[in-house]
């Protein structure tokens, strides 16, 4: 079988430049290290006197004097010779005219020794070393900036951009699940790359540009690598915050370059993530638009529909903003096809957790259909970390299959938060937790509109302490008025148990949360849904934003006084009716109240159908009765007033104070 492995050696690669990278600086460093010697001998040649046995000039006059000098060499520098008891001396030499009439009335033999000749170029050498030492460090670190910045000279401007080839262990369609909608209308694109004559016979032309939209982690920039697999093509990747840097003109460059890579490997595709930090509005904010990223937008709009064709490239971009993107991009030519990828609704969570699930050992019990009929709204990154963290807990427990236990336990982690078993609450903050989440129960299952209850605990994940977990029966794409007070009401079933139990003077900070919700839903259905009949159906508050000084801005549509003042009427005018809502339920059912409390301090989680049989006063089955805790009474003590439990009726995190 052959083997699609890309066989070149890393270290031959020419992308990389040729040849061993250690070798080369193995080499670097030893030339330096040589210019150093040289330099030193340089510096320090001919200062070295007399060295070893050297003697002063007054002394061997000395010696010649009383005759202990046998014989003499004199050079220009040095006198060297040998003492008549055979030692050997050496002295520097001084200009002495009759230093010759003294050693031949001493009977001293002497000579004249040669000067050395070097050669007129080593002495070049030697006087130029220093430079191209200082030349040659230079010229290093220049080298180690431009690598950095980009290869070869001026590499500030060469692209970022990466070829991935994908020979080896490449994506395709079949690694893409969930999204099958976007799929077909990029298949004519994997076509064309194919067979780029099937649409030029009949004169059409394949869109240059696909924009890719979605919320983060819908699997943008997998689709994309599937394209370039599915067609067998090149694949240039690079990120929008690559293209722009702190010089004038380095982004417009690196389109440049980009291009001009991608034509020598055409056809292909270039895929550019998070392209809006690059393609925003122009002109946006204050200045005169002569900036960095503007120059650089300015670019890639003349590269993908100027004068120079580009033919047979391909330009994929992904954004979770195509709000703030500059018309000029969207227009035919360009990014003329928007293709969205949305979170996938429950078959494609099934086929998605079915691909997750391929590399993970899974016990008979497993179910993908519950699994994504649990997780609503979770995008594909949510389902591959819910699989991931599954198979963590399995290996912790020493498990050697991942049973469905571990996928619930995964699921409820990652959309309520890790159990924090270690903290230490008293028994009456856990008795006020247990009313708290038991009013938020209570209130959804008896509250017409409610999503049905999943789950409800009294111990503490992420930074709530008590948890009610409700769960769509479908994916939702839209609500009506009437879930939308059934949610207002679910949202005051916790402040109004404990009311209900400990009275109005021991109200904490736990449902600040809960009223921050409510608040917030409370305004949009006047000010954006037209849900008030005083106010009718029109816009009183609008999302769009603004760029200012490299930040978003929202801007908000001025209202008159009346107005505003008629707004604020009918918010309280909601959140009143849905606490009489909370209050009417409570009270009516105020043993079911009491019951289900004390099933929460006994077992601390229940799901939804133990809820139901809790407060019709059945068992729930729970075989670990021998560690059952007395069942709360029906009268609860005062609960101290440092107590702060920040928790919201669907687990989400509260601000700690009032």
């Amino acid at each position: 079988m052959p083997d699609n492995r890309d066989n070149r050696s890393p270290d031959k690669d020419p992308q990389n430049g040729g040849g061993n990278p250690w070798m080369k600086s193995l080499f670097i460093w030893a030339g330096i290290l040589l210019a150093l010697i040289l330099f030193v001998q340089i510096v320090d040649g001919g200062s070295r006197g007399a060295g070893a046995n050297g003697m002063a000039y007054s002394e061997f006059l000395n010696r010649v004097d009383e005759g202990s000098v046998k014989e003499v060499a004199i050079s220009k520098e040095v006198i060297s010779g040998k003492l008549t008891n055979g030692e050997t001396f050496r002295a520097n030499a001084v200009p002495d005219p009759q230093l010759t009439t003294r050693l031949r009335e001493k009977g001293v033999s002497f000579q004249g020794e040669p000067e050395p000749q070097t050669s007129v170029w080593l002495i070049l050498l030697y006087q130029a070393m220093p430079f191209l030492l200082i030349l040659g460090v230079a010229f290093f670190i220049m080298r180690q900036m431009q690598k950095n910045a980009g290869s070869g000279a001026m590499g500030f401007g060469r692209s970022k951009a990466k070829l991935l080839t994908e020979k080896h262990g490449r994506v395709t369609f079949d690694d893409v699940a969930g999204i099958d909608e976007a799929r077909e209308e990029l298949q004519e694109i994997v076509d064309f790359l194919k067979d780029p004559t099937k649409f030029a016979r009949l004169g059409g032309k394949i869109p240059k540009g696909a924009l890719l939209v979605g919320p983060p982690g819908t699997g943008k920039t997998l689709l994309a690598r599937a394209i370039a697999g599915e067609a067998n093509v090149p694949f240039f990747t690079i990120s929008g915050s690559d293209f722009v840097e702190m010089f004038v003109g380095v982004g417009a460059s690196r389109v440049r370059d980009m291009f001009e890579q991608a034509k020598k490997n055409a056809p292909c595709i270039v895929f550019i993530d998070e392209i809006d930090a690059v393609g925003r509005h122009r002109g946006a904010g204050l200045g005169n638009g002569n900036d960095e990223r503007e120059q650089t937008l300015n670019q890639l709009l003349v590269e993908m529909d100027g004068f120079e064709a580009n033919e047979g490239i391909i330009i994929i971009a992904a954004t979770n903003r195509p709000d703030v993107l500059d018309p000029a991009l969207l227009r035919p030519g360009r990014f003329d096809r928007q293709v969205v990828v949305p979170r996938p609704d429950i078959e494609g969570r099934e086929r998605i957790l079915a691909v997750h699930m391929k590399k993970v050992p899974l016990a008979p019990d497993v179910d993908p259909r519950t699994i994504a009929r649990g997780t609503p709204g979770f995008s594909g990154a949510d389902l591959a970390n819910l699989v991931n963290e599954a198979a963590l807990t399995a290996a912790r427990k020493g498990k050697r299959l991942v049973a469905m236990k571990e996928f619930e336990e995964a699921k409820d982690k990652v959309m309520m938060g890790a159990e924090r078993k270690s903290m230490v609450m008293t028994e009456d903050e856990k008795k006020a937790t247990a009313y708290h989440e038991a009013g938020h129960a209570l209130v959804s299952l008896h509250v017409p509109g409610c999503d049905p209850l999943h789950k409800v605990t009294i111990i503490p994940r992420g930074r709530a302490l008590g948890v009610t977990w409700n769960l769509p029966e479908r994916d939702r794409y839209s609500m009506s008025m009437k879930q939308m007070k059934a949610r207002l009401a679910l949202c005051f079933g916790g402040r109004i148990s404990e009311q209900l139990i400990y009275g109005a003077d021991e109200l904490n900070t736990g449902a600040s949360n809960d009223i921050q919700q409510a608040t917030d839903m409370a305004r949009s259905m006047v000010m954006e849904y037209g849900m008030s009949e005083k106010l009718g159906w029109l816009r009183y508050r609008d999302n769009q934003e603004e760029v200012f000084l490299g930040h978003s801005v929202a801007r908000s549509q001025s209202v008159s006084e009346e107005t505003a003042r008629l707004i604020d009427s009918e918010v309280r005018r909601l959140i009143e009716e849905a606490e009489a809502t909370a209050r009417k339920v409570l009270t009516d059912k105020i043993d079911e109240l009491h019951r289900l409390a004390g099933a929460l301090l006994e077992f601390e989680t229940l799901s939804g159908e133990e809820s139901k049989r809790v407060i019709r006063g059945e068992d729930i089955g729970r075989e670990d009765s021998s560690s059952r805790r007395p069942s709360l009474p029906t009268a609860g003590s005062s609960i101290p007033s440092t107590r702060k439990p920040p928790r919201g009726p669907f687990g989400d995190p509260a601000p700690q104070g009032a």
